[in-house]
């Protein structure tokens, strides 16, 4: 097996910041989570599986580490959530006053807020795509605004949010919920239609933000709040493909890998999932 130096294992060619059109913010953070612990070692787990894809995406011919993936530093430590959020706010506004595409990989949940808040200021026009097991509107949790409980319900303060593939919530979040904006799991069984109505309620540039619990624990069993009735690989990749062929994609995380060493397997779909949505992003921009 490869030791991945950065995302892709890719050489200093296609991996150098000055050139890179891509940016990997690993956040190894996990301050939050009220359950299992270790999606802190979620972003080295990815990293480290991503040596091992073939870097020819076969659906859209393409290429897409060409355009340069350079993997910054981790950001984590015993710091506050209000501190990781700034620093992961700061960083990522960087990188896109460079015009550098920025990718998230968490960490928990909590760690999408920042990145959130520096793509709305650079984008006007901006909707967030959530991909989730649970609704996250809770207004607090544990004391503090700020948990991965209470992700959407900050982030829906910042812009107009869309939700997929929820099938667990507390009763509380329903006055905070659009139901014209959410899609529950449950319902995406018998309408054919889904994908269609999701693209139809977001704006045209696009944050998606991937809670791997979306995914159904018998694919997907390494995250901190497995929820069973989860969609499955090729439901997500056919939602991806569609939204990145009618929107514009600026921006995405992938969070809550909780990395178990018995089984490697998440770790390497998490890291496809990364290396997928960035082939619909540049790769099959109409397809």
């Amino acid at each position: 097996m490869k030791e991945a130096i950065n995302f892709g294992y890719l050489p200093a060619e296609f991996s150098d910041p000055k050139t890179a059109g891509i940016v990997i913010v690993p956040v190894a953070y996990d301050g939050t989570s009220t359950w299992m612990k270790g999606a802190d070692k979620g972003p080295a787990a990815i990293i480290e599986a991503s040596a091992n894809m073939e870097l020819y995406d076969i659906e859209t011919d393409s290429e897409v580490f060409k355009k340069g993936i350079f993997t910054e530093d981790a950001i984590g430590g015993e710091i506050s959530v209000a501190e990781m959020m700034e620093n992961v706010r700061r960083i990522v506004q960087d990188y896109l006053a460079r015009d550098r595409f920025t990718i998230v990989v968490g960490g928990e949940h909590s760690v999408s807020i920042g990145s959130v808040k520096a793509h709305a200021d650079r984008f006007a026009n901006l909707s967030v795509l959530q991909l989730d097991a649970h609704a996250d509107l809770r207004e607090e949790y544990n004391g503090s605004k700020y948990n991965h409980a209470c992700v959407m319900a900050r982030i829906k303060e910042i812009c107009p949010i869309v939700q997929v593939g929820v099938r667990s919530m507390d009763s509380s979040e329903k006055e905070r919920m659009d139901k014209s904006r959410v899609f529950f799991a449950e319902n995406l069984q018998t309408d054919t239609d889904w994908i269609e109505k999701v693209i139809s309620t977001l704006s045209q540039d696009v944050y998606i933000t991937v809670d791997l619990d979306v995914l159904d624990p018998a694919i997907m069993p390494s995250t901190g709040t497995p929820e069973p009735g989860g969609l499955l690989w090729y439901d997500v990749l056919k939602m991806l493909k569609a939204v990145s062929g009618r929107k514009r994609i600026v921006g995405f995380d992938v969070v809550e890998l909780c990395p178990d060493e018995r089984n490697k397997a998440p770790d390497f779909l998490a890291a496809k999932l990364i290396y997928k949505l960035l082939s619909y992003t540049f790769g099959d921009r109409n397809g």
